[in-house]
């Protein structure tokens, strides 16, 4: 039985288990007391797993699930026989041996004649491995309804998590190097709450591009008209060729893009995403604790080398990895929202829905303004917890663009927003303080609390978005749509008090963009708080991107 007041991502059932089923192509039987939801309109979906019963992941998921577990004992087993091995490849002169500690394991055996036990115990052992991942893959399951994506896993211990689909936030699809030769994939399903992701990992490529497409399908609202089936039927065989050859087509081509969808509107060239990781706050921060290393060996002692050095390399792999992963980026608009790919090794992509955009900050350092670089990061609810949130690598939805590539991704965050607004964004937004500012800044009494940035300082509200603007030497403009927003706050401690300022405040969920503008005149704070109060009240009243394609879109 389900227990009805737990939160629907984290219902548990603790009644018997399911008898394990078919194979996975076929509907796995639910147990009598588990009433099958209503199944979607055949006509909004187009693959057979989004039929409302119950479906098996890929048959290769134990391999990979269990992969790093047998990664660990292998590495084990290669540790304690390290000398054995070495002595195997590189045979010391008779009568010398590398290994002066007592006898190993296998010379035990070899001298009790053992070696048959030890075999059929390893036969064993592994038999009993590969059962277990077996057994672990009969019973998980998963089903699309036309209300809920569910997943039950579990043997002793049974869960069953569900994610309503009018509450889906996106859909991320990632493919690790290895998975992505053998035709594989991992979808994951963002709900809107502390943990609240369903994963199905993992999935054909295939099935999990059309079962992304009918979650967003079913979530939109928007009911399909006719899919035409891609391609032929096609033998076991030949869809195993078929999958490697795509596999390692995707390494050189890049991230596999379905027939309808547009391509990128942003194109990055690979060096501008080095040239900006070597004018990045990383770079320098590796480039002085490199310094710092070989200035404390010379003047200390040389072991400080091997003591840090650990910790260099984990950096400069860290480093690295912000490059790779960058590579291959592209976003673009799709009939189900903005599609954002990246990833060298492991691609990754997302279809975030349209009204899942909590907050926007463009963003530039001083290093990157001889060339006209910026950045955008973004609020928008992940199912993880505040830290996971922050290092959300889809926080980032252009890693480095110019001001036209800033315009178009701008375009696809926040489509609702009047072009006549758009000059106030970036002409006096990102690019000012210019003649006849709109914004209200800082006042001149309280310039020693922003002693550079006092004339950038400020807001503006404007239809349905305010906008906050911060900083000289990292310029930010913080644009906060209405209709996301939760709360606005003021703050006054005894400096401002004094100077008659305060702070305002625009919450929304946690993540890398934050919504305080301090050294605010206190009376247009007092403004502020009234005028953006009413606002968001009309724009969250008039909201309907939680189903984006509604009735109205389906005649």
């Amino acid at each position: 039985m389900t227990d009805p007041s737990l939160p629907a991502a984290d219902r548990t059932d603790i009644g018997p288990p399911t008898h394990p089923g078919p194979p996975s192509a076929q509907p796995v039987p639910t147990a009598a007391s588990d009433p099958s939801p209503t199944a979607p309109d055949p006509r909004r979906v187009g693959s057979p797993l989004s039929d409302g019963e119950w479906h098996r992941l890929h048959p290769l998921t134990p391999l990979f699930r269990g992969g790093l577990f047998l990664v660990v004992v292998i590495g084990i087993v290669i540790a304690n026989f390290r000398d054995r091995l070495i002595e195997l490849f590189f045979p010391l002169p008779a009568g010398r041996s590398g290994r002066s500690a007592p006898p190993d394991p296998i010379d035990y055996v070899l001298s009790h004649d053992l070696a048959i036990v030890a075999l059929l115990v390893i036969v064993g052992v592994a038999a009993i491995l590969v059962g277990a991942f077996y057994v672990s893959w009969r019973f998980h399951t998963f089903r699309i309804t036309g209300d809920d994506v569910e997943v039950r896993s579990g043997v002793l211990f049974r869960s069953h998590r569900q994610s309503p689909l009018d509450r889906v936030q996106g859909v991320n699809l990632t493919r690790p190097m290895v998975a992505r030769l053998l035709g594989m994939a991992k979808l994951e399903v963002v709900g809107a709450g502390l943990d609240a992701n369903v994963k199905l990992e993992y999935l054909s490529t295939s099935s999990a591009e059309a079962v992304r497409a009918d979650i967003l399908q079913l979530a939109s609202g928007r009911q399909l008209a006719e899919r035409a089936l891609r391609g032929e039927p096609r033998t076991r065989r030949e869809a195993a060729s078929s999958a490697v050859s795509e596999g390692f087509t995707g390494l050189i081509a890049g991230a596999e893009q379905p027939v309808e969808d547009p391509a990128s509107v942003v194109h990055i060239p690979i060096g501008r995403i080095v040239a900006s990781h070597l004018l990045s706050g990383s770079t320098i921060t590796l480039v002085v604790l490199i310094v710092g290393i070989v200035v404390g060996a010379i003047l200390g002692t040389p072991w400080i080398l091997f003591g840090v050095l650990p910790t260099v390399l984990g950096f400069g792999a860290y480093w690295v990895r912000g490059i790779t992963k960058t590579l291959r980026y592209s976003i673009a608009p799709t009939s189900s929202g903005v599609r954002i790919t990246f990833g060298l090794f492991t691609t990754v992509t997302e279809v975030l829905p349209p009204g899942r955009i909590h907050a926007v900050e463009i963003r530039q350092s001083v290093l990157w303004r001889p060339f006209g670089w910026w950045s955008i990061t973004v609020n928008r609810l992940s199912g993880g917890s505040a830290a996971q949130s922050a290092a959300d690598p889809f926080t980032t939805v252009l890693p480095v663009g110019t001001r036209e590539d800033v315009a178009k991704v701008l375009q696809l965050m926040l489509p609702a927003m009047p072009e006549a607004e758009w000059p106030v964004v970036f002409d006096d937004g990102v690019l000012g303080p210019r003649a006849d500012d709109p914004y209200t800044n800082t006042p001149r009494r309280a310039r020693l609390l922003r002693l550079l940035s006092w004339r950038r300082n400020g807001f503006l509200l404007v239809p349905g978005v305010l906008l906050l603007r911060r900083g000289f030497i990292w310029r930010t403009l913080g644009i906060f749509p209405l209709a996301r927003a939760q709360s606005f706050g003021l703050e006054q401690g005894p400096l401002a008090r004094a100077l008659n300022l305060a702070a305002v405040t625009v919450h929304t969920i946690t993540g890398r963009v934050t919504g305080t503008l301090g050294a605010v005149d206190r009376d247009a704070a007092l403004a502020l708080f009234a005028d953006a109060s009413a606002a968001t009240v009309a724009a969250a009243a008039t909201d309907r991107s939680h189903r984006w394609a509604g009735e109205e879109d389906r005649s």
